[in-house]
């Protein structure tokens, strides 16, 4: 038994309870002082000699500890630096100096002063004591190789000494024990016992990073590669197999959602094979992300569940007429589709495309689909769209892959059967990644899409019960096989009827609300909305009605903050332009005069019809035709066509059979920075020829259309119904139309039917008696300048000599 002398002594020092950490003699330790007392403790002790007496305290949770509550034996400390935190706290740094006992605790001036006996127990060297310091630094440096948290080299220099009481406590500070275990060590003041202690803690802390070493060994034993991920996975596996808990995970848990998702037996049975891949496989691996991610979009695409189908013709009815004015033919085609669902118990998803130009409500229009219908809604929009993976999505082989658009939008929606709208579907492209148009003809195609297939999941989906809307506003840019597998109806412009009444229903309340403006604040008359139908719009559409309507609400709110709440104005068709500005367009065409040459046609684009002045002019010249104004290849042809039929018809219309022949004549369409094409300008630029050869004036008030042979037959044409309201719009109330357009006559609003002179022609001579103001002279009886079908005109051969 080793023998020490004791020395004590006893002082009075300020103290200051700690937490989570005990201090040892030796030891330098850098923690935050933030209670206000042990800020003034440390503030006594700073100002007399930097000691302090610390002792951590039993529960970490206690900000204000009795001194039953502090472990009595602690460390008197030199405080070395100090620094004052902008919260208020002092970061500190101390060095342990001694032991010390607690022998009482007063408050005092609001800190805690202690009375601390220090008991020293000098020790003499011996061989036993040799033997022990020598045992203690051989299995600390042990305990050092086993444990990575500490620095070999480091603690090796730092226990080289010849101070058993010095190596103690160095030792003891750095070893990984609870604060329990680190204060019994502190209180033990016999450094010989305490040497003692040590050995016998080292022993244990070493069996115990011997069995992680081994545990270490029996992981390595099972891996076939040494990933870290996995390597730690299988650690923790093999402590909680050493100590017998088992192991819990979440498969069990992925495994229910996998039999309560409802997938169909071949997805169901490709999922549980995932989940069991998963299993295997390490978590923290780059794969098991992978598998994980797609378990996890198999159960979010819905399987089963399915949005309660309301099948009320008469509500479906009333929703639409509170969400859209006009537009009968579609709300009878979606009024037929829920008929039949009352009738067909399975029927298959209905594949509609609205064709119409902008902002005509055919995004809306859909909403109120669903709406009707009590589906989800989902829109994907395809502008700009030219990658097939879009559609399809990418294969797991890819880092960072998903899902297609089509799959993405389906868990967004959450049923199976919603209203899926495919938005700008003649905007698409393609380049090398694929042709996006070529993928969707398997979503919209009734017979396939019960099977559709996205590169991401691999599995068949069954997209038969969704409800497609497409949405373009052109039909040409879309491929004909993918226009097949849709049901295309058309949403021509509005009339100034059905804006007036859209705008007094929809879009003055609309914008009122937007503004924060009430009814008595300020009322549109229909003059006032006919003003801005006419003089400061010109679409098929009411987008850009709506944003005027916006304006004048603005200004509106504007003098109502000024002048209070209760400030009242009426817009009418007078005061318009005090809130908008000068007009944009004119108001109408008809009243400007009649002129030679100068023709009114009508176009079609796609935002609607508009108005296509045709001019011509005669110089001199060698017969040449001129063709200016930004003209399409067809439009051209037309010109050339119209030509020859002139030429063709000389004489019939008073005109010499070489008139051409020394001058040129100077076809002219205005706003030449915009293209145009297409043959329907046809009639308007024989009009336009004729003219100004035989200088009689064109009717200024009458539009036409049509296109021609060189015959002189008047063919069809498309868009009737937007080129007459774009006379109409320009206030012309006569028109000339080919006969074989007079099947479209139904499509027509009965308003506008009502409002407008419309003349069926079937040749170009009916064409010139309706257009010109004068008649042409008088039919001359000679032939016509034209070759009879199946005669030829060959010149006689030369007299031919004998042969000799």
């Amino acid at each position: 038994m080793l023998t020490s002398k004791e020395k004590s002594d006893t002082r009075r020092l300020p103290m200051m309870p700690i937490r989570d950490v005990v201090i040892f003699p030796h030891m330098m330790t850098p923690f935050v002082v933030g209670r206000e007392s042990s800020v003034r403790a440390l503030e006594e002790a700073l100002a007399s000699d930097k000691k302090i007496f610390l002792a951590t305290q039993h529960d970490a949770s206690i900000d204000e500890p009795k001194s039953n509550e502090i472990y009595q034996v602690g460390t008197i400390v030199n405080i070395v630096q100090s620094l004052k935190l902008p919260d208020g706290n002092i970061k500190v740094l101390v060095e342990g100096i001694e032991r010390g006992r607690l022998l009482q605790a007063t408050d005092s001036d609001g800190y805690m002063q202690a009375s601390v006996r220090v008991a020293r127990y000098p020790v003499e060297m011996n061989a036993q004591i040799e033997a022990g310091m020598q045992r203690v630094t051989t299995l600390f440096e042990q305990y050092v190789k086993l444990c990575q948290a500490l620095n070999y080299e480091t603690m090796i220099s730092a226990v080289r000494m010849e101070d058993p009481a010095k190596l103690t406590d160095i030792i003891a500070a750095n070893l990984q024990l609870s604060i329990e275990e680190k204060q019994e060590l502190l209180e033990i003041f016999d450094p010989s016992e305490r040497l003692n202690r040590i050995a016998d803690v080292l022993d244990v802390e070493i069996e115990k990073l011997n069995v992680d070493r081994t545990i270490q060994s029996r992981v390595k034993r099972q891996m076939e590669k040494a990933q870290k991920e996995y390597y730690l996975n299988e650690k923790i596996k093999a402590i909680q197999k050493e100590l017998g808990r088992g192991e819990k995970s979440e498969f069990d848990e992925l495994k229910k959602k996998v039999e309560a998702a409802g997938m169909p037996k071949e997805v169901k049975d490709k999922a549980l094979q995932e989940l069991k891949k998963l299993e295997a496989m390490p978590p923290m691996s780059a794969e098991s992300t992978v598998s994980r991610n797609y378990l996890d979009w198999l159960l979010a695409v819905p399987w089963k569940k399915r949005s309660k189908e309301i099948r009320n013709i008469s509500r479906a009815e009333k929703v639409l007429n509170e969400d859209h004015y006009g537009l009968e033919k579609i709300k009878e085609r979606i009024l037929e589709f829920l008929a039949v669902r009352q009738l067909v118990k399975n029927p298959k998803g209905s594949i509609l495309c609205f064709v119409g130009p902008p902002g005509v409500g055919k995004t809306s229009l859909g909403m109120s689909i669903a709406k009707a219908t009590g589906r989800k809604f989902v829109r994907m929009s395809l502008g700009g769209v030219r990658d097939e993976a879009e559609i399809r999505g990418h294969r797991r082989t890819y880092i960072g892959a998903l899902p297609g658009q089509i799959i993405q939008m389906m868990k967004k929606a959450g049923t199976k059967n919603p209203v899926f709208m495919l938005d700008e579907v003649d905007k698409m492209s393609m380049d090398f990644r694929g042709d996006p148009s070529a993928a969707l003809l398997e979503v919209l195609d009734p017979e396939q899409n019960f099977m559709f297939v996205d590169h991401y999941l691999d599995v068949e989906y069954d997209l038969s019960q969704v409800f497609f809307v497409a949405t373009a506003n052109v039909m040409h840019t879309i491929p004909p096989a993918l226009q097949d597998r849709m049901e295309v109806l058309r949403l021509h412009g509005y009339t100034e009827q059905e804006k007036v009444e859209i705008a007094k229903q929809f879009l003055v309340k609309k914008q009122m609300l937007q503004a924060g403006l009430s009814e008595k604040n300020v009322k549109f008359s229909d003059d006032a909305i006919t003003t801005l139908i006419r003089a400061y719009t010109r679409e098929a559409g009411v987008r850009n009605l709506e944003r005027e309507i916006g304006n004048v609400c603005r200004k509106v709110a504007r003098k109502v903050v000024k002048e209070g709440a209760n400030y009242t104005i009426a817009v009418t068709g007078e005061n318009v332009t005090d809130f908008l500005g000068v007009i944009k367009f004119r108001d109408t065409l008809a009243h400007e005069k009649s002129e030679v040459g100068l023709v009114t046609g009508l176009a079609w684009t796609e935002v609607g019809g508009s108005i296509l002045s045709t001019e011509a002019t005669v110089v001199d010249g060698k017969g040449k035709l001129t063709l200016t104004g930004k003209l399409g290849d067809v439009m051209q042809e037309s010109a050339q066509a119209a030509m020859s039929y002139v030429r063709s018809r000389a004489g019939r219309l008073g005109l010499a059979r070489d008139f051409y022949r020394n001058i040129d004549i100077h076809v002219h369409v205005p706003e030449g920075a915009t293209p145009k094409d297409g043959p329907s300008a046809g009639v308007a630029m024989v009009t336009a020829i004729v003219s100004v050869m035989t200088g009689i004036p064109v009717h200024r008030d009458v539009a036409m259309t049509g296109e021609i042979t060189l015959r002189g037959r008047v063919l069809p044409i498309g868009g009737l119904k937007e080129k007459l309201l774009a006379a109409h719009r320009a206030g012309i109330f006569e028109a000339i139309l080919p006969e074989d357009n007079r099947k479209d006559l139904p499509e027509i609003p009965e308003n506008l039917r009502n409002a407008m002179k419309l003349n069926f022609v079937d040749t170009m001579d009916e064409v010139l008696k309706i257009a010109l103001e004068g008649p042409l002279p008088e039919l001359r009886e000679e032939t016509p300048n034209v070759l009879e079908p199946g005669v030829l005109n060959v010149p006689p051969a030369p007299e031919q000599r004998p042969h000799q």
